[in-house]
């Protein structure tokens, strides 16, 4: 090992509250420690749900008495002009928000106390910029709130005996500036990024200790021969918008600070609705794995719904799978592939090259996909679809068509923020609404269809910008202008005069 290098592990009280480095790889400790933030550091950029997910996974393993809890790897700088000066190149975030923890139980734990309470590293002023001045006061004022909330004063206590004695930082010291940052690099630009996904995956992999080793194998083993380029969009351009659209929201972009919503229901939480949701999810999965629907006829039942909150751990692996292969098979418009979209004559013409490049079409054909990939979650079973489910999906499919690419063909140049509007029915376009709240507030595909029928009106001819000549040409059989479609089934009108815009309330 480089003589340079020092590798040690540091408890949390030692580090900030004793200015000491429990021990090094040697056994001794490493004394007077003066931790510095360099001018090189970026800002703290932790918000209150980062602080809330540590202190949360810090309560989870207390409770499961893990007799050690390592929070991270520290790396610290040790130049020769200052023996006891350690700048911290890696680890910033969080002695930032341990320090803050202590000092929020401290002040809920002493509240009539004079003793003195000092954690020296907060002492050190900070870059003054907009994330420090904000996100530092911010984040201990809702470490306060929480811990208020925690129980008893007693309980308090062990929570706070536990960070100080239990919680040990991984430390790796170097007096060459060069190998810290090089480490800090092996260390965080290694190999891929961390997608949301990735992310995901962790969280729920933690929820399944009580799985066989087997069993863990096999789910993680399913998950990675997923593609995952694939995989990533299937949460970011599909999951996430679909579940924000269905309830009215704006579907801005899927990010480390929001995925928070694909964690779901976990075993400690038995709240009500958590477990109605529990209860829903077993009951389906005794059921598929009973003798019940072999007896009965009755189809396999569907443990997962876009809309509702997902069950933590295996769970989550099997929904993840479930809407991969139904997204793969509504992209896939092979004849004798798959149940939902088989040879339909639209998706040959919105799968040419010229249908599928540029950001305009592509927005709208995810539009499209996505309005899709929630009516047959709704609507259509997975296994074994009767005709009937098919021939009533294939006249949604008519009615997503013209929804989406309405919006296409009323911009040169179509934009997300475009998009987002004209879902949201904000916008002054031809058929402007949201047709995922439509299909998820509605009770059968029947009164979905009637709604969509009343709804979605032909475009007037000045309305659209797209190129509207060779309407009937073919290729190959295939009709080269989306353009066509509107125009065969009457959605497209050649005179404007006493037209009247849909009414988009």
């Amino acid at each position: 090992m480089n003589a340079s290098l020092t590798l040690a592990i540091t408890k949390i009280g030692d580090l900030l509250l004793n200015n000491k480095i429990t021990q090094n790889s040697y056994g001794g400790e490493i004394t007077d420690i003066k931790l510095v933030i360099p001018n090189y550091q970026r800002p703290y950029k932790w918000g209150t749900k980062n602080v809330i997910q540590l202190l949360d996974d810090i309560l989870n393993a207390k409770n499961e008495n893990r007799e050690t809890y390592r929070v991270g790897t520290l790396i610290l700088h040790n130049g020769k002009e200052d023996n006891n000066n350690y700048n911290i190149v890696d680890g910033q975030q969080r002695t930032i928000t341990f320090s803050l923890l202590l000092w929020a139980f401290h002040k809920a734990l002493d509240k009539e106390s004079n003793k003195e309470f000092n954690i020296k590293f907060l002492n050190q002023p900070v870059t003054d910029n907009v994330h420090n001045t904000r996100n530092i006061p911010k984040n201990f004022r809702t470490l306060e709130r929480r811990i208020d909330h925690l129980g008893t004063d007693k309980e308090k206590e062990e929570l706070l005996d536990y960070i100080k004695d239990n919680c040990e930082f991984i430390v790796v010291i170097t007096n060459d500036i060069s190998e810290a940052f090089q480490f800090f690099d092996s260390q965080n630009a290694r190999g891929k990024k961390l997608y949301p996904h990735d992310l995901l995956k962790a969280f729920h992999l933690r929820e399944m200790r009580d799985l066989s080793v087997e069993e863990t194998e096999r789910t993680v083993k399913t998950w990675e021969d997923l593609d995952q380029k694939a995989l990533s969009r299937l949460f970011t351009d599909y999951l996430y918008r679909i579940r924000e659209w269905a309830k009215g929201n704006m579907a801005k972009e899927l990010t480390e600070h929001n995925i928070y919503k694909f964690k779901g229901i976990t075993r400690k939480d038995n709240y009500p609705y958590a477990q109605f949701y529990k209860g829903a999810f077993a009951y389906a999965d005794t059921a598929n794995h009973a003798s019940m629907p072999f007896v009965t006829g009755i189809r396999n039942l569907k443990p997962f719904q876009l809309d509702t909150p997902i069950i933590a751990g295996k769970p989550f692996f099997d929904y993840t799978k479930h809407y991969f292969e139904i997204l793969k098979d509504i992209q896939d418009n092979s004849k004798y592939e798959g149940y939902f979209i088989n040879d339909n004559d639209i998706v040959k013409t919105l799968d040419l090259r010229k249908n599928k490049n540029g950001v305009g079409n592509r927005i709208a054909r995810l539009l499209f996909d996505t309005a899709i990939l929630l009516y047959i979650d709704r609507f259509t079973p997975t296994e074994r679809p009767t005709k009937e489910d098919l021939n009533i999906l294939d006249q949604f499919v008519w009615f997503a068509f013209i929804w989406a690419y309405s919006l296409r063909a009323q911009y040169h140049n179509l934009g997300w923020q475009s998009a987002q509007n004209y879902i949201m029915g904000n916008q002054d376009k031809f058929n402007s609404f949201n047709i995922y709240k439509l299909t998820n507030e509605a009770d059968s595909p029947v009164s979905l269809l009637s709604v969509l029928s009343d709804r979605i009106n032909p475009l007037p001819n000045d309305s659209i910008v797209a190129k509207k000549d060779n309407l009937d040409d073919k290729e190959d059989g295939v009709y080269q202008n989306y353009l066509h479609y509107f125009k065969e089934k009457n959605f497209m009108e050649e005179k404007d005069e006493n037209k009247n815009k849909n009414d988009t309330t």
